[in-house]
């Protein structure tokens, strides 16, 4: 167990209809690259589902909460979020966790 700095991990299933999931898929790519040049950034990616078309999963890890609200502000975010707004989406279940120690399995 190794313990850290309080860092942030953000994570949770996003949904978007069929027709929505080729845009949606390219504004998380160019999002994701922009994004993992900002400080603070330990790592931050869009996983796609294997099973069900339209259905991802972002998994962000941040050094600091002060990072992350940066992030939120950043224009590239602002940028992904005009992007989404024409978007349907099915549902979005993302949460914020504290985490304060890691272990390797």
């Amino acid at each position: 167990m190794t313990k850290v700095d309080a860092m942030i991990v953000v994570s949770g299933p996003i949904r978007v209809a069929a027709d929505s999931r080729e845009a949606a898929q390219a504004a998380m790519i160019e999002v994701a690259a922009e994004t993992r040049k900002e400080a603070g950034c330990i790592s931050y990616a869009f996983y796609a589902d294997l099973t069900e078309a339209g259905a991802f999963r972002v998994f962000e890890e941040w050094e600091s909460d002060a990072a992350l609200k940066a992030h939120s502000r950043a224009p590239h975010m602002i940028v992904f979020r005009e992007k989404l707004a024409g978007l349907e989406f099915i549902s979005r279940e993302i949460g914020r966790y504290v985490v304060t120690e890691t272990t390797n399995l």
